[in-house]
């Protein structure tokens, strides 16, 4: 520990040791499987993490004799003791045995911010969705032409396509200073395998010092302050954020904490506030003279980083949910088939009654003969030739809603969809006197025939109410919020919420099992708004506009 420790802004440096008694420590270890523990620990010992994850080795001074005692003697050289856990790995066990030769034997004098930074990271990668991911886009913002137009609100450049750029020892640097001074953060960078993206880990302490006092839990001379349980407050898993920054995209996601909301009320208003501190934080940091950013929700929050990678990250897909993910395609092949700017349009495969009658010609032989020519006969059974084009009406309609997305494994579900319906209840039409006053609110003229009605069963609330009760309803209830012009409208309060492993690919399974009506199903079911969370207002869903567009 440093003898002098004075308060400064700058950040945790990555060498500092956490003691392994540390409850923080012994629950991040310890939440890690038996494989993934093994294959970290041979991450530590490799010879380019040995600045940063230095194991206890033997002194060549020094006496065997010396560690006769030792249950966790330790090792001569590197290689030794690599040669241990190799041998680990190999035979079978529990995890208990490994995690006391680390925190008792090998690191007995503690693990480094980094080896803790990598022990987290490696959790994250085993179980993906132990995080909740918010999607941000990164706006700017319009440069004042006036002195005094600075000291108004900020006014977000709608039409701008400009994107900051990112150099990660800048960001950390203006990140650091927009952080209390009284706060002190440790950062970690990393890139998952087989994503576009990079990872930054923030892990917040309360402490003004950047030294080992910072992360000690001694207190000498204070056993009060040691045995009150507070010295383990600073190290609270739920003080840890993520921040992922995919490749050439306007958006970044922040993760939510699964353990902040299973904490105390006091903690998760302190994690909450410190994120918040994060999220005003990043825009800053981004920012330059002269050229300022802003972070704009998206109303997108998922578990799965697929997902949010497929709809707010840098591929085709962005804009492109539903049945418009036939031109997102990222072959060659689709790139020049599947595009709707293409000149030349291509040739139109054919029709499935020229199917079906070639089909026919091959059953019935040659094409000349007299059977080919008749006709099919009609089956037996009625109901199942009506049955059975219900099931490819429901199949066609749900690859036209739905296109080539909303697959149950395509790796990109997502878990929950929220939706509040702000759309004004329909008022009831006053049955009319006679037939010219009908054809008048119609909007026809007496000789012209009746409008069709539209396809579809009725309504459970017109079947179990009459028209004077839908009439009383809706003249008690119309009071409740006026619309623009005036006139008293009322709207429900209704509120749905999706859950599932894949919520799109169950609703497309409703569709093709005929539950759901494909063709009068609104957009927003599909996922092509690409949003989790919104309110519906005159059929249209509000969440930044779905894309963002």
């Amino acid at each position: 520990m440093a003898r002098l420790s004075l308060p400064t802004t700058a950040r945790l440096s990555s060498t500092l040791r956490v003691d392994p008694t540390n409850t923080t420590v012994i629950k991040t270890v310890n939440r890690l499987s038996r494989p993934s523990l093994l294959s970290l620990v041979l991450d530590w010992l490799d010879e380019r993490n040995q600045s940063l994850c230095p194991p206890l080795l033997r002194r060549p001074d020094t006496d065997e004799d010396e560690d006769a005692d030792d249950f966790y003697p330790p090792a001569r050289s590197l290689s030794e003791l690599r040669g241990v856990y190799e041998a680990l790995q190999l035979r079978k066990g529990g995890r208990r045995e490994v995690v006391d030769r680390v925190l008792e034997g090998d690191w007995r004098y503690g693990l480094s911010l980094y080896q803790l930074a990598m022990a987290d990271l490696q959790y994250l990668y085993d179980h993906p969705g132990s995080l909740k991911w918010t999607a941000y886009r990164i706006q700017r913002l319009q440069t004042p032409g006036h002195e005094d137009d600075a000291e108004g609100p900020e006014i977000a450049d709608k039409e701008s396509v400009a994107v900051p750029r990112f150099h990660p020892s800048t960001f950390l640097q203006n990140l650091q200073a927009e952080v209390l001074p009284d706060v002190k953060a440790h950062y970690n960078f990393d890139r998952p395998k087989g994503m576009p993206l990079l990872l930054l880990r923030i892990f917040i302490i309360d402490s003004p010092y950047n030294t080992d006092l910072a992360v000690s839990t001694r207190h000498r001379g204070r056993p009060s302050l040691a045995s009150s349980g507070n010295a383990t407050t600073s190290f609270d898993t739920s003080r840890t954020i993520y921040i992922a920054f995919p490749d050439a995209s306007p958006h970044i996601y922040i993760s939510k904490s699964a353990s902040a909301a299973t904490s105390t009320a006091s903690a998760a208003g302190e994690a909450k506030s410190l994120r918040a501190l994060i999220v005003e934080g990043i825009p800053k940091a981004l920012s330059r003279p002269r050229e300022r950013y802003t972070l704009k929700g998206t109303s997108l929050s998922t578990k799965n980083l697929g997902a949010m990678l497929a709809v707010k990250g840098a591929g085709r897909t962005n804009a492109a949910g539903g049945g418009w993910s036939v031109y997102a395609g990222t072959e060659t092949a689709d790139l020049k088939a599947d595009n709707p700017l293409q000149t030349l349009l291509p040739t139109p495969p054919l029709s499935d009654a020229s199917s079906a009658n070639n089909d026919e010609v091959e059953e019935g032989g040659d094409a000349s003969s007299s059977s080919s020519r008749k006709r099919k006969r009609k089956p037996a059974d009625p109901d199942a030739a009506d049955d059975e084009k219900q099931v490819k009406r429901a199949r066609a309609a749900a690859q036209a809603r739905f296109g080539d997305a909303a697959r149950v494994d395509d790796g990109k579900g997502v878990e929950r969809l929220d939706v509040a319906l702000e759309d004004p209840f329909p008022t009831a039409v006053p049955a009319p006197d006679n037939d010219d006053d009908y054809d008048v609110r119609r909007g026809t003229d007496a000789g012209e025939p009746p409008r069709r009605k539209s396809k579809g069963r009725k309504s459970i609330l017109d079947l179990s109410l009459s028209q004077d009760d839908l009439e009383d309803i809706s003249r008690e209830r119309r009071r409740d919020r006026p619309d623009k012009e005036g006139e008293e409208t009322w709207a429900p309060r209704v509120r749905l919420s999706f859950h599932g492993s894949h919520v799109f690919a169950g609703l497309r399974q409703l569709v093709e099992a005929g539950i759901v009506d494909g063709e009068r199903m609104p957009g927003w079911m599909t996922g092509e708004e690409g949003v989790t969370a919104g309110a519906v207002r005159h059929g249209r869903i509000r969440g930044f506009r779905g894309s963002g567009i």
